[in-house]
Protein backbone atom coordinates (compact mmCIF):
# COMPACT_ATOMS: atom_id res chain seq x y z
CA UNK A 1 0.00 0.00 0.00
CA UNK A 2 1.33 3.58 -0.83
CA UNK A 3 1.47 6.17 1.90
CA UNK A 4 -1.40 8.26 0.01
CA UNK A 5 -3.55 5.77 0.19
CA UNK A 6 -3.66 5.61 3.75
CA UNK A 7 -5.13 9.09 3.50
CA UNK A 8 -7.72 8.08 1.16
CA UNK A 9 -9.28 5.40 4.17
CA UNK A 10 -11.71 5.79 7.28
CA UNK A 11 -9.74 7.07 10.06
CA UNK A 12 -10.21 4.73 13.15
CA UNK A 13 -8.80 5.74 16.63
CA UNK A 14 -7.63 4.08 19.54
CA UNK A 15 -7.06 6.54 22.55
CA UNK A 16 -5.24 5.61 24.91
CA UNK A 17 -5.00 7.95 28.81
CA UNK A 18 -7.14 11.45 28.52
CA UNK A 19 -10.85 10.44 27.79
CA UNK A 20 -11.50 13.92 26.69
CA UNK A 21 -8.98 13.10 24.25
CA UNK A 22 -11.73 10.30 22.82
CA UNK A 23 -14.56 12.47 23.43
CA UNK A 24 -12.97 15.49 21.42
CA UNK A 25 -12.22 12.80 17.76
CA UNK A 26 -15.67 11.20 18.49
CA UNK A 27 -17.73 14.70 18.25
CA UNK A 28 -15.54 14.65 14.64
CA UNK A 29 -17.53 11.37 13.71
CA UNK A 30 -14.52 9.56 14.09
CA UNK A 31 -14.61 5.86 15.53
CA UNK A 32 -12.64 5.93 18.56
CA UNK A 33 -12.29 3.14 21.13
CA UNK A 34 -11.07 4.54 24.61
CA UNK A 35 -8.77 2.53 26.83
CA UNK A 36 -8.55 3.84 30.12
CA UNK A 37 -4.87 3.13 30.59
CA UNK A 38 -2.43 4.79 33.09
CA UNK A 39 1.24 4.28 33.94
CA UNK A 40 1.92 1.25 36.48
CA UNK A 41 2.42 2.86 40.36
CA UNK A 42 1.55 6.18 38.56
CA UNK A 43 5.06 6.38 36.45
CA UNK A 44 6.93 5.95 39.89
CA UNK A 45 9.56 4.07 38.66
CA UNK A 46 11.48 2.89 42.11
CA UNK A 47 7.48 1.93 43.27
CA UNK A 48 6.71 -0.13 39.57
CA UNK A 49 10.07 -1.95 39.93
CA UNK A 50 9.18 -3.17 43.13
CA UNK A 51 5.82 -4.40 42.45
CA UNK A 52 7.49 -6.25 39.49
CA UNK A 53 9.18 -8.18 41.63
CA UNK A 54 6.19 -9.06 44.25
CA UNK A 55 4.33 -10.52 40.61
CA UNK A 56 7.47 -12.43 39.68
CA UNK A 57 8.32 -10.70 36.53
Amino acid sequence: MKVNELFKQELKVINMGLRSFAADIKSQNVEVIHVDWRPVAGGNKKLASMLSKLKGK
